[in-house]
């Protein structure tokens, strides 16, 4: 086994890059704490998810950078990220991971909006007259 496993994470626009080093539980994002980073409890408890399910919350160390969409997306991506790195790090962990729904790419997008409309489905009034 190698000390450092990295692991891409994608959900909508967001991308996160997730390396997992054995530690003590420190959870960096963006070189902030996890709950400095995430403020929510309830997002920070999904983003851990995958520690849970695996029980392995205090054995690695989480190094994550996460770009583009908003907090919602990079949440997901970083539990995406963090699932698909503990696969890697022993691969027992997968039956789990996958019955929990921690291993599937959320492939919801924003739909692009139409020209002639107001936005994705959304027109603009109609007037007969």
């Amino acid at each position: 086994m190698t000390s450092t496993i990295q692991a891409v994470g994608r959900r909508k626009e967001s991308i996160a890059r997730v390396r997992l080093v054995p530690g003590s539980g420190n959870r960096t994002v963006n070189g902030k704490a996890i709950g400095i980073y995430f403020p929510r409890e309830t997002v920070v408890e999904g983003v851990l998810k995958p520690f849970d399910v695996t029980s392995t919350g205090d054995r690695y160390d989480v190094h994550a950078n996460v770009n583009g969409g908003g907090s919602s997306g990079q949440a997901g991506a970083v539990r995406l990220g963090i699932a698909r790195a503990l696969v890697k790090v022993d691969e027992s962990y997968r039956k789990p991971l996958k019955q929990a729904g921690l291993l599937t790419r959320d492939p919801r997008m924003k739909e692009r909006k139409k020209p002639g409309q107001k936005g994705a489905r959304k027109k603009f009034q109609f007037s007969k007259r």
